[in-house]
């Protein structure tokens, strides 16, 4: 658990992050959204002090992180840049196993470590591991940069903006991956950045920012269903809050006894991806695959999507 107590920091005259209070979960993923200048990656890189706070507290696990080395603590965390941040003469092999080459573990559990991570992001090792960064797409440098952060097995990961620089197709993969990644492994990520569809399809939890300050905290569906008045609704966007709900409830819910024509979805696709094979069949109703047939309407998820004012 990371509790962040009282943070604050000022650069001269500016605060960019003004008395920052707010609890993530161990085996989370929240996510700090806002524009450029709105203080997030501030508060993000005071967790494993880049930046050092002007005031206030940053606890994990109940402990001050103030009382560890420097070293001790960013050695605990991964840490993922947008652009990946690999070192270009460096092998991939290379790049992944330099934190637990730096804490001193044995050669034969770091190659192990990394054929593991390598296996898990789908690369395959013996074609990957003596690749260099330039030899790579920039969808698998991206996924080296995050095994390489996952290298040292942290409990923790801190992210920012890691997709940024990356296509819209390849950003959306990689976005699929990190989820998968974390669920499998229940590490706790802090992740920055400035779409909020990216925080609506990956986050536990959604922490707005604005001018250094925290407007609101919560769930996706409930910063979608009740968002903070002000910037926090215009962030979200009036006329997109119905579809972006529709990506956090599963199709199964609005499951009805039925047959329709066409191949069935499966069964843990989202009310949205319902909705949007039911537009481009050009029907009424779509079945879900299970052992009984089941049918989602065009109908339900119409009322479905209805959000209140």
């Amino acid at each position: 658990m990371i509790e962040i107590d009282g943070l604050s920091r000022r650069f001269g005259d500016v605060l960019a992050v003004d008395d920052v209070s707010m609890t993530i979960e161990r085996g989370s993923i929240t996510a700090l959204v806002g524009a450029s200048g709105s203080g997030k990656s501030t508060l993000l890189r005071m967790i494993n002090r880049l930046i050092e706070p002007t005031a206030g507290t940053v606890r994990i696990d109940g402990r001050d992180t103030a009382t560890v080395p420097h070293e001790t603590l960013r050695r605990g965390m991964g840490y993922v840049i947008q652009g990946n941040g690999l070192f270009p003469h460096w092998t991939v092999a290379q790049n992944i196993a330099t934190v637990p080459r730096l804490v001193g573990w044995p050669k034969a559990r770091i190659a192990a470590r990394v054929d593991a991570l390598l296996d898990l992001f789908g690369l395959d090792p013996a074609a990957y591991r003596d690749k260099y960064p330039a030899q790579l797409s920039g969808g698998q440098q991206q996924r080296v940069g995050v095994a390489r952060a996952l290298a040292a097995e942290p409990a923790v990961m801190l992210m920012d903006e890691p997709f940024g620089a990356l296509d819209p197709i390849i950003r959306a993969q990689a976005q699929r991956d990190l989820g998968a990644i974390q669920r499998r492994l229940g590490t706790t990520i802090v992740l920055v950045t400035h779409d909020m569809e990216e925080a609506i399809r990956l986050a536990d939890r959604i922490a707005v920012m604005r001018a250094g300050r925290l407007l609101q905290d919560a769930t996706p569906a409930a910063l979608l269903a009740d968002p903070a008045p002000g910037y926090v609704a215009e962030l979200v966007g009036a006329s997109d809050r119905a579809f972006r709900l529709l990506s956090l409830r599963p199709a199964a819910e609005l499951a009805e006894p039925g047959t329709a024509d066409g191949p069935p979805l499966d069964a843990d696709v989202s009310q949205r991806e319902a909705l949007g094979a039911l537009l481009s069949r050009g029907a009424d109703a779509v079945p879900l695959a299970g052992p009984e047939p089941r049918i989602v309407t065009l109908a339900a998820l119409r009322r479905r999507a209805e959000v209140p004012s």
